[in-house]
């Protein structure tokens, strides 16, 4: 699955990254192998199908 994200430089350094089709997923880093590893961690947490035991 390929999903588009968003990054930003932030005013404090590093990045923000967003993706634009899952509303809310947003997060950031000090550099910009880090923004898209914490955004990939937000991805899966976001689309994680969380199923309570009975």
């Amino acid at each position: 699955m390929k999903i588009n994200v968003i990054l930003e430089p932030s005013d404090e350094g590093g990045y923000t990254v967003y993706v634009p089709s899952l509303p809310g997923c947003i997060s950031e880093g000090n550099d910009l192998d880090e923004a898209l590893k914490n955004i990939q961690e937000a991805i899966e947490l976001y689309l994680y199908d969380y199923n309570p035991p009975d």
